[in-house]
């Protein structure tokens, strides 16, 4: 652990966020949280110092601009990315064994989690040096080669991304540390798919469709324009993206809500057998939340490589080939154009799907041998076994090893049908905001429970 150890011993010179020293009442909890995500959106629209005055190159990034909150040329250039690709990176070392860590003791956790604050700033500078260097800001319409801008200006560029980053780490370590609710990041995936699903709606951007053609952007503003209700439409919004989308997310909040239920006893209350529900969708949103991120950096890192060693490089070629083929499609009609493409797509999702899914068990104490110790400590055990923990261990195996493929390989089977049928908000984002907006109601009623009986606090320590 002397890495990530020298990470966290740098960490303690970044400031942080402390928690207060008595629990807000839940309004102003609740007041904090939205000032967060509105104090995001504002940043998201703000354009970077040095940058005005030129037209800024973009790939087609819109599932990076959904889930990671990318807005290129403003504040948020860089989103969230940094931040939850340092936490991937981490997390995938130290569930796939090469860095030895439990995080279930404090230590660990606290070593963890300042190596994940120094690492996403790195991320950050990196980042933002690569788009600068890169002259990925700074396009002109008068010809000749070379980047119109000094030294000074780019590295101005890069503090000012760092320093955002730096910002939205603040937002989410004051919402997670008891001024808000939930978790800051979350809500800006939320922020981001809603906006999302609102343009592709409704958005009345002109976009150019033909030859001297030009056409809205969004399934309403079309309608109204033409009175055709675009049933198929390629590249844009349609009506079966509009079906898809209502269908999906009705079959998400309906997964959301099942459970698995295994029987166990208390000895220490008279062997009271009771039940203990497992969600069906057992990895939660996480699988895909990972999936969608790494193919996210894949256009972030093209774009960026791209700037550097230009876009017929072979680096820049084969990031640029390998985000084709991985990367949604854009409804039935670009899905059947190019049902290679399609197949791979499928492929590749539902394999990073339930690889994350078995990774996210392991790091986040949902593996068998986790909750066999968590049942133990409590004073439960499956009747008819001894209290055992190998033992119970095994048993809790045969549930939670086949929980953990289907609802891994659910969870992206879903996102990959919602993009195939051109589902508004793309269909991880739809996974996403489902699961976040369930699970922010979950802590939000956890917290109201909490200020209605204040008997509890003091139970649980809170």
């Amino acid at each position: 652990m002397g890495v990530l150890e020298a990470l966290a011993a740098v960490s303690r010179y970044i400031p942080a966020v402390e928690k207060p020293a008595r629990r807000p009442p839940l309004p102003t909890r609740l007041a904090w949280t939205g000032i967060v995500v509105l104090l995001y959106l504002i940043m998201s629209e703000i354009p970077l110092l040095g940058v005005l005055g030129y037209q800024q190159q973009q790939a087609s990034q819109a599932l990076a601009s959904l889930i990671l909150g990318m807005n290129i040329g403003s504040l948020m250039t860089l989103g969230i990315g940094p931040i939850v690709t340092a936490g991937i990176v981490l997390e995938v070392l130290v569930g796939g064994g090469l860095i030895q860590m439990d995080l279930t003791k404090p230590r660990d956790r606290k070593i963890f989690m300042g190596a994940q604050r120094t690492l996403a700033l790195l991320f950050a500078v990196l980042e933002a040096a690569a788009y600068a260097v890169g002259c990925q800001f700074w396009v002109t319409t008068l010809g000749g080669g070379g980047c119109p801008v000094g030294t000074g200006i780019k590295l101005l560029v890069v503090a000012q991304l760092a320093f955002a980053t730096l910002i939205l780490m603040w937002f989410d370590e004051l919402v997670r540390n008891g001024w808000g609710i939930g978790s800051a990041l979350s809500l800006f995936i939320v922020a981001n798919v809603v906006k999302g699903l609102a343009w592709q709606f409704a958005g009345p951007v002109p976009v150019p469709v033909g030859e001297n053609q030009v056409d809205y952007y969004g399934w309403l503003a079309h309608v109204i324009k033409t009175g055709d209700f675009a049933i198929l439409r390629h590249g844009l919004p349609d009506f079966v993206g509009f079906l898809a989308t209502i269908a999906i997310i009705m079959i998400l909040a309906y997964f959301q809500l099942m459970r698995v239920y295994i029987p166990v006893t208390s000895p220490r209350y008279g062997s009271i057998k009771t039940r203990i529900p497992l969600n069906f969708i057992y990895v939660t949103n996480i699988p895909i939340l990972f999936v969608g991120i790494v193919v996210s950096d894949i256009a972030v890192f093209y774009q960026m490589i791209a700037g550097i060693t230009g876009p017929d490089s072979a680096i820049a070629k084969g990031l640029a080939v390998l985000y084709h083929y991985v990367s949604p499609p854009r409804g039935l009609l670009e899905a059947a154009a190019d049902p290679l493409r399609t197949v791979i797509f499928v492929i590749a999702w539902l394999l990073l799907g339930l690889f994350f899914g078995f990774i996210w068990v392991e790091i986040a104490g949902l593996s068998p041998r986790q909750q066999a110790e968590n049942l133990i400590k409590s004073g439960m055990e499956l009747p008819g076994l001894r209290r055992n923990v190998k033992l119970l261990e095994k048993i809790l195996a045969k549930y939670i090893y086949p929980l953990t493929v289907i609802s891994s390989l659910l969870v992206a089977g879903i996102a990959v049908l919602a993009d195939i049928f051109g589902a508004y908000g793309t269909g991880s984002g739809l996974v996403l905001l489902v699961g976040i907006v369930y699970n922010f109601y979950q802590a939000l009623a956890y917290e109201r429970t909490l200020e209605m009986y204040p008997m509890l606090q003091r139970l649980i320590g809170e």
